[in-house]
């Protein structure tokens, strides 16, 4: 960065208040000045070196702190361009990245801005109207959060980078969790803004150097502890606050009224205690009863799925388990695989859920990935009232759609599918290749149409869908799986995988168990394509059965 000597935003070069009485002759236009006149000159000049080199000072610092914040970004950027989506996978870097472009990025224009060489700062300006924008900021901030809940990871685990898989290891700075604490803060989420400005407060309690003091922290934590309803904590983190700021209005407002609230509790108890005796009722407390253990089908699909997602919950009996097997696949003797058959594996037994291995190459996928990336958009669902394609807050991720006559190679696939399932492909939907970032999701929801949405699919024309192919076309280093919340089965990324399931009963009646979801991901980037197959045209490819639930 070029600076010029001529710019003087930060300091003034001050000139002393002295009032010179000179005569001028005209002759030679000389300033004739006494000599307590010309002392005084020189000690304005000796100001004005001292003001000089003041700027010099403050500028060879700013371009100091300019110099150290490129050479920060030249070493992180020279790390995450060698694996880019591993380097993203990694939630933290995945957030930090968009506070960068969308925050820090900002404050170093605005310490260059007056820079005459106005090559860079007019090439930032440009830059920056394809940076993340605050939405994009605080949409990272609560995948984070989300993780964080899905995951049951603390804030210290999520600060010192500490998650399972991680390539590139990140830590995140006081300033990090405060911000994840105000935009929890600023969501009305309470919990979230206790977490995290407790962490901001304990890493600098340990002495970490930040911009922020202990005060602005306690500020927020003591309100969100109080709006928890505990205000017994929230009177003491307003005590501590007081001590590092006597004066602090909020804060001694706070105190006065934590104390009378407190008081009235304990009043109010005794009010209580009292009239109960006087009623002559027992106020000894009960045993609590221990807790029995809560059936599978009333615990609730949330907390079902989240523990899918962790690798807890339903594990398939010993009975089950020996019922499923591995094979080779030919498909009744399909004359494309009878001399080379696929790898085929029993995921679950019921809904019956199947895994094909070594399915689609690496030069397939990567094919697939270069096609759809100039493509991916925010992932819709359809509405099941209007049937028209919205984005949903509870499908994260970004997806593209393929046909076959795009490239050869996509009706190969589309071909190989067809081969292996035996089911009609030219009334399925076109393969969707979707990419789920950190924190990306789809919560538990049906491939088909229910009776209550017999528009779902009305447009297309070709029935309901019946049966799901799922491409994995990367491995997760943590998280991301596929999880069926009502029957307990999991199905975790494979690379070069595909599983497959039928929607449909052969009678067209929906399989309510196939009710699925894609988890978060922890770390990492997971690619999938999937090829929804539909009804129409399989009438002889799956016949009716006499049972109707087959």
């Amino acid at each position: 960065v070029a600076v010029s000597l001529m710019w003087l935003p930060d300091i003034q070069l001050v000139l002393p208040f002295v009032i010179y009485h000179c005569s001028v002759d005209d002759e030679v236009f000389l300033i004739v000045c006494s000599s307590g006149q010309m002392t005084d000159l020189l000690y304005t000049e000796k100001d004005l070196v001292t003001s000089l080199k003041d700027y010099i000072k403050a500028e060879e610092n700013k371009l100091e702190r300019v110099k150290q914040w490129a050479d920060k970004l030249d070493l992180l950027s020279a790390t995450a361009i060698q694996d880019p989506e591993g380097y993203l996978g990694h939630p933290v870097n995945a957030f930090k990245l968009m506070k960068r472009l969308n925050t820090e990025w900002g404050d170093l224009e605005s310490l260059v801005l007056s820079d005459t060489t106005d090559g860079f700062i007019s090439n930032l300006t440009i830059q920056r109207q394809h940076f993340p924008t605050d939405e994009d900021q605080t949409g990272a901030a609560k995948a984070l959060l989300r993780l964080q809940d899905t995951y049951k990871l603390d804030a210290n685990t999520i600060s010192t980078g500490d998650l399972p898989g991680v390539k590139y290891k990140s830590l995140m700075t006081v300033e990090d969790c405060y911000e994840l604490g105000k935009i929890a803060y600023s969501d009305v989420d309470y919990y979230h803004t206790e977490l995290w400005m407790a962490q901001a407060l304990k890493q600098l309690e340990q002495g970490e150097e930040s911009t922020l003091d202990k005060v602005t922290v306690l500020d927020y934590l003591s309100y969100s502890i109080y709006q928890q309803g505990e205000i017994h904590r929230a009177l003491e983190y307003t005590k501590k606050l007081l001590e590092l700021d006597p004066e602090h209005q909020r804060a001694k407002g706070n105190l006065k009224y934590f104390e009378f609230q407190l008081e009235k509790q304990k009043k109010d108890a005794e009010d209580g205690a009292q009239k109960e005796k006087e009623q002559g009722k027992d106020t000894t407390e009960k045993k609590e009863k221990p807790k029995k253990k809560v059936p599978n089908h009333l615990i609730p699909e949330r907390t079902k799925y989240e523990m899918l997602c962790r690798g807890e919950g339903i594990r398939m009996t010993p009975r089950r388990q020996s019922r499923l097997f591995c094979r080779y696949y030919d498909n009744n003797h399909n004359p494309m695989y009878v001399l080379a058959p696929v790898k085929q594996q029993d995921e679950w037994d019921r809904p019956y859920i199947v895994r094909y291995l070594d399915i689609i190459s690496d030069k397939e996928m990567d094919k697939v990935k270069q096609l759809a990336k100039p493509r991916l958009r925010r992932a819709t669902i359809s509405n099941p009232i209007t049937g028209v394609l919205e984005t949903a807050p509870y499908r994260i991720s970004k997806s593209a759609w393929l046909t076959g006559y795009e490239d050869p190679m996509i009706d190969k696939i589309n071909q190989r599918i067809e081969d292996l399932t035996g089911l009609e492909m030219d009334t399925a939907e076109e393969l969707q290749v979707a990419n789920y970032g950190v924190g990306g999701q789809y919560e538990p929801h049906f491939d088909f149409g229910r009776k209550d949405e017999p528009d779902a699919f009305k447009e297309l024309g070709t029935g309901n869908r019946i049966a799901t192919w799922l491409f994995y076309m990367s491995d997760v280093a943590a998280g991301g799986a596929t999880v069926f919340p009502d029957v307990g089965a999991a199905v975790w990324p494979q690379k070069g995988t595909a599983v497959f399931w039928y929607n449909l009963f052969p009678s067209g009646e929906g399989d309510y168990s196939t009710r699925h979801a894609a988890c978060p991901v922890l770390v990492g980037n997971k690619w999938v394509s999937n090829k929804w197959i539909h009804e129409r045209g399989q009438e002889w490819r799956r016949p009716c059965s006499l049972n109707e639930t087959e």
